[in-house]
């Protein structure tokens, strides 16, 4: 039989629930009423003891469900209430024992002060070192950088985490770019310690740069910044100074110092008029770089940290001695 339009055809076995059911006003009949049509035609086919065995088990699946929600209720009210006395307890002991609030409350919670000083500690430290130093004969000839402790020999960067470098291309000369890798390669080399290049910046050299900066380099230490620059943005290369370089020292508690970050400054107008020998502005470079690394000048004019360089271009072995020394400092993972 065809079936006429508007018409249902309901086949043996079937339920026919669209008859009298209630329609939206396109015409489309909800799903949810369908379901319940359905319902209240099985329960009209049940007897009346499967009705009441029905309703009883609805009945004690409700309570159930309630008891199980009283219970919640309250546990998260005894929850709630005990929160207020159990802060309250923690902050009387913070603050009768001042040296555990210090050493333990205070690390966790200054890296989220406004105006913070310090990201969070331990930031990309690993367990071990990640670099080994090269084995070098220990022949003196190299001078560290003053320490703030006089009892600990010299301050080196953490050899537990990356060394991150970014440089500022403004002003570099051709090549400039070339002779930065090769300077880092070099460092990275004597000292085992492993540089990252985290890219260019903005930044500008500044003889007082902050360590930490959050909106610029995120919640680390900010990287060590390699700048070309001149007399008018940075005096301290006015005169005879072809480059400038050094670190910040940090520490925690009472463990050692250990530098965070650094900047090299280097005097772009001097050095682009000695790129006809290249060799000679990357013995600059790696020059400072060492000086960030942590050595001094010495009185040596054999060695490139000699304070006013004969033309060497490479380290010699007394610079390689200190330097290989500098990349077996302390793991500071607290820092």
């Amino acid at each position: 039989m065809t079936p006429r339009r508007g018409s249902s055809v309901r086949h043996d076995g079937d339920i026919d629930v669209s008859a009298h059911v209630r329609r939206s006003p396109s015409g489309r009949i909800p799903q949810w009423v369908l379901e319940e049509a359905q319902e209240h035609q099985r329960q009209a086919g049940m007897s009346s003891r499967q009705r009441r065995r029905t309703q009883r088990r609805a009945t004690r699946i409700a309570r159930q469900s309630a008891r199980r929600w009283s219970k919640d209720v309250k546990r998260r009210n005894r929850a709630w209430r005990a929160s207020p006395a159990i802060g309250i307890v923690l902050l009387a002991a913070l603050w009768v024992s001042p040296d555990l609030f210090n050493q333990y409350a205070l690390p966790v919670i200054r890296p989220y002060l406004p105006n913070a000083s310090a990201p969070p500690p331990g930031v990309e430290a690993s367990r071990n070192p990640i670099g080994v130093p090269p084995v070098v004969a220990d022949i003196g000839g190299y001078r560290f950088m003053e320490s703030p402790d006089p009892e600990q020999e010299m301050v080196a960067y953490d050899p537990c985490r990356p060394v991150r470098v970014v440089v500022r291309p403004d002003n570099a000369p051709p090549g400039g770019e070339q002779l930065i890798e090769e300077a880092v390669g070099a460092v990275s080399a004597a000292t085992g310690l492993q540089f990252v290049d985290a890219g260019t910046t903005t930044e500008a050299p500044s003889s007082r740069r902050e360590p930490y900066q959050p909106d610029r380099y995120g919640r680390q230490w900010a990287p060590i910044l390699i700048a070309w620059s001149d007399a008018g943005e940075h005096p301290d290369l006015a005169g005879n100074v072809a480059g400038l370089g050094g670190s910040t020292v940090r520490n925690v508690d009472e463990g050692p110092f250990v530098y965070v970050t650094g900047q090299v400054v280097l005097d772009a107008p001097s050095l682009t008029a000695m790129m006809e020998r290249p060799e000679q502005v990357r013995a600059v470079i790696m020059h400072e770089l060492a000086h960030v690394l942590g050595l001094d000048h010495v009185d040596d004019p054999g060695q490139l940290m000699y304070g006013d360089n004969k033309g060497l271009t490479d380290f010699a072995p007394g610079d390689r001695a200190g330097l290989a020394k500098l990349g077996a400092g302390a793991c500071v993972p607290r820092l």
